[in-house]
Parts: structure tokens; C-alpha cells; sequence
């Protein structure tokens, strides 16, 4: 396989469907496949999660059951939960099945505990029924099943770095590398990153329809305001489409989203921002791929430094690849491109994650508006220098630090915040 297969393969692996919030819909795959090991419905589900993964499936919406949080996600992931759909395992919920979850709640059922590791994405579920039981672990990334057994009889046991994780660095990625394939790519060999404007586009135009979460998305799109600090323009039109499909998923929208590097949200704000710019300057279909290719592996590459899980928003990564692919349809050079990035890094490095929940889209919202301010002062050649904070003379460099940060220098604040999180009144 040369590099440009292998870059394609990766940008296919990461870039995906998922219906719902990826860290619970993580949990309902890892129970499904649990219960499907057991062969009958469990009378009893323990399930070990690690920090993060109880901080971003805490105060989110399930698509088709107007309930958050994850005791409906872990009973309807062994009722109705299908391993084979992966991200989209919640695929058959109806109102029915919704019914049975509430019940198999109120019989204390499930059983969730925090499990001490320090990887950032473990989820481990015990199914048990009569002297039966099965076990599912994922860990690393949101579909890689690590461990499986029937009865004590291990099925599959692998180690983190034998995983598909570590096939993240198959390719190693440089901002060169990727303007260069964006560029230079047969346009027919990565048409179908359009799919991702075809799934987020109608998560958009859905909310924007209709009324979910905050309504960010439709707030910014109301141009009744006497002083509208907004008005009928491009940045509003970008930011309403974007954070419109953050209020759709985070409120538990049933429709699918393509994802990126294992997030619903950074997929939105990687597609978003790109084909909403692209449709104000009615850009081509040519423009508009190459663009969307240039944000979402750029997206991808931060996320092979940062980690699936982090202290880190992810909007401030799916944001600098939105700032990538808008500053390419404004006819900008790969030179201007690694000023947006630059100034992406100096305006949004510290953006916490405190899970997801419904406020999300006010972030989403705010990386979309820099992420466009950003892609101006790219084109007028204005960049932050390598004297001025975390920002280095090379653009790879500067990746590293911000990651760095988010990876490592946020530990403690990961941390706090969950411990706020868990402890409000």
C-alpha cells in the first residue's frame, strides 16, 4: 500500500457515521456485544468506565428517548444493541424498546463504577444471567474491542498497542503532507468525504427546522433583533449552520453524523464551517472536497498527537481543520494555511472539555467564529510569530505544544473537573 492509500484508509477509518454522542453510544456497543456473547438478555450488567468516558456521557441526550446520561444507553445497548453497527449500534430504538430500558432501569440492573487506569477510553462490561457470563472491553479507541470472553473461556485478548490505535500512526502526518495530497489527489479518489456534508448538512437543516437543546444554531440564525450583533452575513450563516447540527446531536437528534477520530461534534465542526463558506462563495465540488479533505485530516493529525480523550475541547481541533479548508477557498497558499493554523493555536490552546451536554455548541460556535477570523488574518499574511507564547517557528511545532498541553498539561484540570462534575448540589 504507497502513502496515498494508506492516507485514504485512514481518513475512511476515522471519519465515520455514528448516531448519537460516540461515548455513550461506545458503552451500548460494548454492552451489545457483551449480551451477544451471553446469548440471553442479562439479568444483571456491570459496567467499569474510565474518567472520561463517565464525563462525556453524563449529561447527554440519547437519540430517540429524550433521556440523558447512561443507565438508557447501557439498557438499550443489551435489548435492542447490535455489535455489527458499531457507532450506529442504538440503530433500531422505537419508542417500545425505549419503554423496556426504563423498566430494565427501575429493576437495578446495571451497575456503573469508575475504573482507576490511566487509559483515557475504557469501558468494560460484565453480563451475567443465571451461572452465565460474558465480558467486553474497548478501550483506546471507540469500536476497538481488546478483550472477550464466554464463561471464563477468553474469545480475544490483545494489547493497546497491537490495536487499530496504534494504525493511527500508520501514516505520519505533517501539515506539508496533507495540503500536498488535498492538493494533488485525483478528485474522484476522495469524493466521498462529500458524504460527510450529506449526513451533517441534514443534521443542520434539521435543527435549524425544529427546536434542540439551547437552540444556539437558531438563535444566531433569528435576524429579528433590533441590534442584531450578527446580521444576515456569511459568519452568522457559518455558525448557525455549525452550531445548529451541535444542538441537533447533542440533544439527542436520532439521525447519523459523520464523525471524526471518534467524535460526533469534531466531525460537525470539521464539515460544517467548510460547506456553509463554500456555499456563500458557491465554490465547486472540486473546491469544496479538497477543502473538506484538508479539514478533516488535519483534524485527524492533531487527534494522533492529542489522544481520543482529552482536557482539550475538541472543538479547538476540528475548528483549526475548519480553518485549513476556508482559508483554501479563499484561494489561500499552503504558507497562509499554516498562518490560520498558527493563530488557531494562539486563540483557542486551554479550551476545557467538560463533557458532553447540550452547551457544547456554544463552543462549536466559538471555534467556528475564530476559526473564520483566523483564515482573514491568514489572507491578509498577519501570523503569530515564534516569540509570542506556545506558537513555534514551524507549524508542526506548534501542533505538538498545543497537544502537549491539552494531553499532558491538563491532567490536573481533567481531573477537577470531573470531580466538580460528580460533586454539584
Amino acid at each position: 500500500m504507497n502513502e496515498k492509500e494508506k492516507i485514504i484508509a485512514l481518513i475512511n477509518r476515522e471519519v465515520v457515521p455514528a448516531i448519537g454522542c460516540t461515548e455513550p453510544i461506545a458503552v451500548a456497543l460494548c454492552v451489545a456485544k457483551a449480551t451477544e456473547l451471553l446469548g440471553s438478555e442479562p439479568e444483571h450488567l456491570t459496567v467499569s468506565l474510565s474518567a472520561n468516558i463517565i464525563k462525556n456521557a453524563m449529561g447527554v441526550g440519547i437519540p430517540g428517548t429524550g433521556m440523558i446520561g447512561l443507565p438508557i444507553a447501557i439498557a438499550l445497548g443489551s435489548l435492542i444493541g447490535k455489535s455489527e453497527y458499531e457507532l450506529e449500534v442504538l440503530r433500531d430504538c422505537t419508542p417500545e424498546a425505549v419503554e423496556r430500558g426504563k423498566r430494565f432501569i427501575a429493576e437495578n440492573r446495571i451497575t456503573v463504577e469508575h475504573k482507576l487506569t490511566d487509559e483515557k477510553l475504557y469501558i468494560e462490561v460484565l453480563a451475567e444471567a443465571g451461572n452465565r457470563n460474558a465480558k467486553a472491553v474497548i478501550a483506546g479507541s471507540h469500536t476497538n474491542f481488546i478483550y472477550l470472553s464466554e464463561n471464563g473461556n477468553i474469545l480475544l485478548k490483545k494489547e493497546l498497542s497491537l490495536s487499530e490505535v496504534s494504525a493511527d500512526k500508520a501514516v505520519e502526518l505533517t501539515m506539508r503532507k496533507i495540503w500536498d495530497f488535498a492538493m494533488q489527489t485525483p478528485i474522484d479518489d476522495i469524493r466521498f468525504i462529500l458524504k460527510a456534508r450529506d449526513l451533517n448538512d441534514a443534521v443542520s437543516r434539521e435543527s435549524l427546522q425544529n427546536r434542540f437543546g439551547h437552540q444556539v444554531g437558531n438563535t444566531i440564525n433569528n435576524h429579528d433583533f433590533r441590534y442584531d450583533p450578527f446580521g444576515d452575513t456569511i459568519i452568522s450563516s457559518v455558525i448557525s449552520r455549525t452550531a445548529a447540527a451541535c444542538d441537533a446531536r447533542m440533544a439527542g437528534c436520532p439521525m447519523a453524523v459523520m464523525s471524526n477520530s471518534g467524535s460526533g461534534n469534531q466531525g460537525i465542526a470539521a464539515t460544517m464551517p467548510v460547506v456553509a463558506f463554500a456555499d456563500a462563495i458557491h465554490a465547486s465540488d472540486e473546491q469544496l472536497i479538497r477543502a473538506l479533505t484538508l479539514s478533516h485530516l488535519t483534524a485527524i493529525y492533531i487527534k494522533q498527537n492529542l489522544g481520543r480523550l482529552s482536557a482539550l475541547c475538541g472543538c479547538v481541533v476540528a475548528s483549526t481543520g475548519s480553518a485549513c479548508g476556508i482559508t483554501y477557498l479563499m484561494n489561500g497558499t499552503y504558507e497562509q494555511m499554516t498562518f490560520a493554523v498558527q493563530d488557531m493555536v494562539a486563540t483557542l490552546t486551554g479550551m476545557l472539555c467538560d463533557g458532553a451536554k447540550p452547551s457544547c455548541s456554544l463552543k462549536v460556535a466559538t471555534g467556528v467564529g475564530t476559526a473564520l477570523m483566523c483564515a482573514k488574518l491568514a489572507l491578509s499574511n498577519h501570523s503569530v510569530t515564534s516569540v509570542e507564547g506556545i506558537v513555534s517557528e514551524s507549524v508542526d511545532d506548534s501542533i505538538r505544544n498545543m497537544t502537549e498541553i491539552g494531553r499532558d498539561g491538563m491532567l490536573q484540570t481533567d481531573k477537577l473537573v470531573l470531580n466538580i462534575m460528580t460533586h454539584k448540589n
